[in-house]
């Protein structure tokens, strides 16, 4: 039995209801546009990070000096501003006016380049005064178009994944040893974070900036924590990024396992807290089940449970474990990278929806968990397999988010029936049950179970997209038993309203 209490013990802000839209530049496409269209009408996602992409606005005139077009910029950002999101913006990457080496090319992707064909300039800024002179031009821009207290309620920070080669500094020659080039990285990015912040201040000092978008590396971690205490540089919240399996070979040693992500995140606050920054803002602004966003079920088959209820379960019970653990996170945002280089449907990339447009489990699991209360509430139970979050809000509407799976998600706990009692729920509500598992709202089970291949009709897809749709799995009032069989990996919301409920 499960028995949801009564009494808030806390509020709880969300702050995991947030995403990486990648790649930027699909913003202006329609099949960007039809993803973002559709996450905006379901309330799906609160913030989503974007690149600022100075490859698509800086450059030399005709008469060599340094010019400025922000249309395309423009569109991208107005869309997603038309769509209510809150905005986080990596300042990056370099344009070609300002790479100190023009043949120091990387893809970062799957495919020979990058969306639209294009690469990224990954050496060090050959001028960081001009580094500092186009994030000030940038920020000026955005904030005269959008006004001060939009833009202030944005997050901005400097580059992505600076410790990474694919990303920064390909090439350091003369340095020998893996810290020694993971320092000298730092030790430019530094001279970059710098620039950032003084650009940006500049126009404001209104407007909240970070860095450094880590991908995950801790002596570089600790070395810019420390250049910006004995500088005492501007750092008003710290970029991170969170994936519990590093590659596709990791991956499938480790398998998926919330434990993983919780002991990345323990080894970030311990370097954190040596440098005297526990009180700063925290920003997850990539997290997975794993990494590897351009691995698809090619490279590692394991990747197939980025399509199912596996990774839906995964979410909910992060969810619960960042909570229990009183972790001061203030966004947790998801990457949705490798859209664009699907062929075909469900090939386990890491995003909301297949190729021909089928919702996954994991983007019906952002709909049941933004359905959640900032009130937060206790649950007593007795099985170290269900991970419970119940929540209320003012008017006494309960949300309750159900995810029952094992450590490392296999099938290999027992299906069971549990009973849901609230302790004092009042008499005239309705009752909606909401389920993510092996039978409901998974398009790719579905797939399995109709010996379907990659060959679709017209009638497939349209049974697959109905599939992917989430919908009430019950309705009762609060005077009915609540019974519930759990599947493992199955995912309940558990909603009762003063009201007819619609999801």
């Amino acid at each position: 039995m499960i028995t949801v209490g009564n009494n808030v013990i806390k509020n709880q802000k969300n702050f995991w209801n947030d995403c990486i839209f990648h790649p930027t530049d699909a913003v202006e496409d329609s099949w960007g546009k039809r993803i973002l269209d559709r996450i905006a009408k379901d309330k799906a996602i609160n913030m989503v990070r974007v690149y600022a992409m100075f490859e698509d606005i800086v450059y030399y005139d005709d008469e060599g000096k340094v010019a400025y077009d922000f249309r395309v910029s423009d569109l991208r950002l107005d869309y997603l501003v038309e769509k209510g999101f809150d905005i986080l913006i990596a300042y990056g990457m370099i344009p070609e006016i300002l790479a100190s080496d023009k043949e120091e090319l990387s893809n970062v992707s799957k495919n020979k380049t990058r969306y639209k064909g294009k690469m990224l300039y990954t050496s060090k800024p050959n001028s960081i005064e001009l580094w500092e002179e186009i994030c000030y031009e940038y920020t000026k821009h955005i904030v005269e178009r959008y006004g001060e207290d939009t833009v202030a309620k944005w997050h901005l920070h400097c580059y992505n994944e600076p410790e990474t080669p694919p990303f920064f500094m390909y090439n350091i020659p003369g340095v020998e040893g893996v810290d020694n080039r993971v320092l000298a990285r730092e030790k430019e990015y530094f001279k970059m974070y710098c620039g950032f912040v003084n650009g940006i201040t500049r126009v404001s000092e209104k407007l909240c900036m970070g860095g450094p978008a880590l991908a995950g590396n801790l002596v570089f971690f600790d070395a810019f924590l420390k250049d910006v205490k004995k500088e005492n540089v501007r750092l008003d919240y710290i970029a991170l990024h969170n994936y519990a399996g590093t590659g596709a070979g990791n991956a499938m040693e480790r398998g998926f396992c919330v434990d993983n992500w919780l002991k990345k995140h323990e080894e970030y606050m311990e370097v954190i807290r040596n440098n005297g920054f526990e009180d700063t803002e925290l920003v997850y602004d990539e997290w997975g089940m794993a990494a590897r966003g351009y691995g698809d079920i090619e490279d590692c088959p394991i990747f197939i449970e980025r399509e199912t209820e596996v990774f839906s379960a995964y979410y909910a019970k992060l969810i619960y474990k960042i909570i229990e653990c009183g972790y001061k996170i203030s966004h947790l945002m998801i990457c949705l990278s490798g859209q664009h280089e699907m062929k075909y449907d469900f090939t386990g990339f890491r995003n909301f929806f297949s190729l021909n447009f089928f919702a996954k489990p994991i983007y019906n699991g952002y709909i049941l968990a933004s359905k959640l209360h900032e009130g937060l509430l206790e649950a007593k139970y007795d099985n170290d397999s269900l991970f419970v979050t119940p929540t209320k809000n003012e008017n006494d509407e309960y949300a309750v988010l159900i995810s029952y799976s094992s450590d490392k998600f296999q099938e290999d706990i027992p299906e069971i029936n549990e009973e849901v009692v609230f302790e004092n729920i009042p008499d005239n509500q309705n009752v909606t049950i909401y389920c993510i598992d092996k039978e409901n709202t998974n398009p790719y089970r579905l797939y399995e179970r109709m010996g379907l291949d990659r060959n679709l009709s017209e009638e497939n897809i349209r049974i697959l997209r109905e599939e992917g749709k989430i919908k009430p799995f019950k309705t009762l009032t609060s005077k009915d038993k609540i019974s519930l069989k759990l599947t493992p990996n199955s995912v309940y919301l558990i909603l009762t309203e003063n009201k007819e409920n619609v999801l």
